[in-house]
């Protein structure tokens, strides 16, 4: 189940979105309206529930959340794009990287899950 995060994510919504993978969560964050979707077997398809909800494409990046060591990853297919200057799967722009990290954080860190 994809789950649409805009501040602080409950537990149950930790969960839920742990659903799908288990061990982590594959995501969508929108920089701009700094708003997330997680929980999809796909980063895309985190994608599609943002650009549904009203985020603009060039402002969503794919992301993962590890919750037992509270790490944020940055490598997801839909991050490729030359016209931004992102030629690789990884987030190439630190400055980006930063401010994704940054949401992810404010919203998952520290949000305990039921298996823990």
């Amino acid at each position: 189940m994809i789950v649409i995060v805009r501040g602080r994510a409950t537990p149950e919504q930790v969960d839920q979105m742990l659903k799908a993978l288990g061990i982590y969560i594959k995501m969508a964050v929108d920089v701009e309206r700094e708003v997330l979707a997680g929980g999809g077997e796909l980063h895309a398809d985190c994608e599609l529930v943002l650009l549904d909800d009203g985020s603009e494409q060039k402002n969503v990046w794919g992301a993962d959340w590890y919750p037992t060591n509270q790490s944020v990853g940055f490598e997801s297919i839909i991050n490729i794009r030359p016209s931004a200057n992102n030629r690789s799967m990884q987030i190439q722009d630190l400055e980006l990287r930063q401010k994704i990290e940054k949401i992810i954080r404010s919203f998952l860190e520290g949000v305990k899950i039921q298996w823990e």
